[in-house]
């Protein structure tokens, strides 16, 4: 890892490409534009299905004939299908960030997997709030970190409360994030910490867009005494998922498996190792058929509703090299 890194926390886009419309294509064109509410005019329609066409070819060359999938996950055509990588790119601002895993630590190695348990899924404990969708804001950053302080608010009180996303975007610019363009969860734990607290969703509710901010202490929902960074490791990470509840990480999205991801354990071969670009949850983790195998994952949490992928949620291949980085930013709160 070197000594600084490119973390991009923006969490959408699609390639993009031009192909000749296949007029076989325009009873699923029209179901898909009904589907997600999509409304051109003339001229725009023509690019858009040019862009969603070929999003479409990719997916079923990934998923194959018999619609299986390479490397164990299949992918399906969504609301992203129409988005050029041009959009994507115009909504990207990097910037570079100290790895904060390089600091010195107290945390305790776990010794293999001695003492976990195999499956761990804080859903089923009641830690979670509904999966939401940030729509075209680059706002993943604050799902997450409104997340992690859910899942010890949560712990904490045994009521489980969504906290304001809103909240964070508008209010954190002086601790470094920027609203729907980018940020990242350091920064965003910092502000709570520093603010005194974080309002609910019910009384800021989140819109898509940055406003002035509009934080009031007396409405106050939740607060942090401190947040931990844990360094760098799977088997920390899995301990940390074990005992502490729901973490808050940072991992490489940016590819058209990523945005399509439909089902099975996501391994996406070029993933970056010294760039991330979209904050997730991780929420649990587990296997399928024999651990032995290689098939474990880690189960997130993502901000696009419950459209994508296992109604908003992933598994990700486990104890696979740090995939997508998936424990190199990894953070929790402390209520």
């Amino acid at each position: 890892m070197t000594s600084a890194v490119f973390l991009v926390i923006l969490c959408i886009g699609i390639m993009s490409g031009a192909s000749a419309h296949d007029p076989s294509l325009d009873a699923e064109w029209e179901k898909w534009k009904m589907d997600y509410e999509k409304s051109y005019s003339l001229e725009e329609e023509a690019m858009r299905r040019t862009v969603w066409e070929k999003n479409l070819k990719i997916i079923k060359d990934h998923n194959g004939e018999n619609g299986l999938g390479k490397n164990g996950y299949t992918m399906e055509m969504n609301g992203f299908g129409d988005m050029t990588g041009e959009e994507f790119k115009d909504m990207m601002v990097n910037f570079p960030i100290q790895p904060h895993n390089k600091r010195k630590s107290i945390w305790k190695r776990a010794v293999g997997d001695v003492g976990l348990p195999k499956f761990v899924d804080w859903r089923k404990k009641g830690y979670m709030t509904p999966v939401r969708n940030q729509g075209k804001c680059g706002s993943c950053w604050a799902f997450t970190v409104a997340g992690a302080i859910e899942g010890q608010m949560y712990h904490k009180t045994g009521k489980v409360t969504p906290l304001s996303v809103q909240n964070l975007v508008d209010c954190s610019r002086p601790h470094g994030n920027n609203g729907c363009a980018s940020g990242n969860t350091y920064n965003a734990f910092q502000y709570v910490l520093h603010n005194g607290g974080i309002e609910a969703e019910a009384t800021y509710p989140y819109e898509r867009k940055e406003w002035k901010c509009r934080y009031r202490p007396a409405r106050s929902a939740a607060k942090i005494k401190a947040f931990f960074v844990l360094p760098e490791g799977e088997d920390i990470l899995m301990d940390a998922v074990a005992n502490k509840g729901p973490i808050a990480v940072s991992i490489d999205a940016f590819h058209d498996s990523f945005l399509f991801y439909r089902t099975g354990i996501y391994h996406e071969p070029n993933c970056s190792s010294s760039v991330v670009n979209h904050a997730v949850l991780v929420v649990g983790y587990g296997h399928e058929g024999d651990e032995m195998d290689g098939n474990k994952y880690w189960l997130i949490k993502n901000s696009w509703g419950k459209k994508w992928g296992l109604k908003g949620y992933m598994k990700l291949a486990k104890d696979w090299n740090n995939l997508c980085q998936i424990s190199s930013y990894a953070q929790y709160p402390i209520v």
